[in-house]
């Protein structure tokens, strides 16, 4: 293959979709590989209650606009049908479930990429593979003890489960709030616990504002360090339904804990109130729900030594600044819906730069021979 894209999310079909239009062929010059079991990339996976109406900023994908979907149906559904009949209608071919195993360095300045349908040879690499796969999960003094359930975002069912129960929800992002405010509404009791005070944006957020966010999510990345989510810098919008959950105390939010214990939680030193002295305080709880993120899904580049000193992989654009074969997309800064359509644009454009480079090469090799 010329090109191997590892991902159909929505910067693995952006890339896709560049890759035709710059005369490549599915299967042919190039190939997509989706471990999933079915289109949606990683909308599949989300949890029924999150409607479509509740999706904030869905980008459409490029060449096909996403029109008239119903607003109270799972996202899951209504994205996935979307990506499902957006690689019928430009013919990608995706290769699913697959699963990538390793990312090598080969001969001739090629990639091998090593899945369980073999290996290919390629060219070039477009990876898209998110960060669904590979949830954060904190580790507290005393988690092992907890006698209660543990689950994370990755794992989310909807609220319906915690009918009655005592939650704890940790995490500040915006995961984090549909959840408290979804599961306060059955839960017997709810708290909400962040390692730093929430940000709350009030007013428009504009196409600037948007453009200084990502700006300092690429910042980290330029510099070698694993990327923050862009809501970590825009910060989480005060909608009609937080400033409802705000009055009625469901976001009151208190500092991280300091261990995990069998019955709950427990704070060393809590601050008192009125003036009063710092205490310890402790929380019962029968469910723990982690919101905490995700980290990015790049193990299987190991192979390729592409992380800096400061854990992160370095890019320019989206080439890998260790490895000129190498793009990632859908990574910090186009981590995005808009951003990681506009990440498989380019780097269709570079690697198109590369491919003709090489067949020069190619093409004069017999008469420099």
């Amino acid at each position: 293959m010329d090109v191997v894209v590892i991902g159909a999310g929505q910067a693995g079909l952006s890339a896709a979709y560049h890759l035709r239009r710059a005369g490549l062929e599915p299967d042919r010059d190039f190939v997509v590989l989706d471990h999933a079991p079915r289109p949606g990339g990683a909308w599949q996976f989300r949890w029924p209650s999150l409607t479509y109406g509740k999706v904030h900023g869905m980008h459409a994908l490029p060449g096909m606009e996403l029109t008239g979907a119903d607003e109270g149906r799972p996202s899951s559904e209504v994205i996935g049908g979307y990506f499902a009949r957006y690689e019928e209608a430009f013919d990608l071919r995706v290769h699913r479930p697959v699963d990538v195993t390793a990312v090598r360095d080969g001969s001739g300045g090629r990639l091998l990429v090593e899945t369980s349908e073999g290996t290919y040879a390629t060219r070039a690499l477009i990876n898209a593979t998110g960060t669904w796969d590979r949830p954060f999960w904190p580790r507290y003094p005393g988690q092992e003890t907890f006698r209660g359930r543990q689950l994370h975002t990755a794992g989310y069912p909807g609220p319906q489960e915690f009918a009655g129960q005592r939650v704890i929800v940790v995490g500040g992002g915006a995961s984090g709030t549909q959840h408290l405010m979804e599961i306060a509404e059955v839960a017997a009791e709810t708290t909400w616990v962040t390692r730093r005070e929430p940000v709350w944006r009030e007013g428009p957020f504009g196409e600037a504002e948007g453009r200084a966010a990502v700006a300092l999510v690429e910042e980290r990345v330029r510099r070698g360090l694993p990327p923050q989510s862009v809501v970590s810098v825009t910060g989480l919008p005060l909608t009609d339904a937080v400033e409802r959950a705000r009055e009625r105390g469901i976001l009151d939010r208190l500092p991280m804990f300091d261990q995990i214990t069998p019955t709950g939680v427990a704070w060393d030193r809590f601050p008192g109130g009125d003036g009063e002295p710092e205490r310890g305080r402790t929380v019962d709880a029968d469910v723990i729900v982690w919101a905490t993120g995700f980290r990015a899904a790049i193990d299987h580049l190991a192979p390729l030594r592409l992380r800096e000193p400061g854990g992160g992989i370095r890019v320019e654009g989206t080439r890998a600044v260790r490895h000129e074969r190498v793009h990632l997309v859908g990574y910090g800064p186009s981590a995005s819906t808009i951003g990681a359509n506009r990440a498989g644009r380019a780097a269709v454009r570079d690697i198109r730069r590369l491919l003709d480079r090489d067949g020069d090469r190619r093409d004069r090799a017999p008469a420099a021979a």
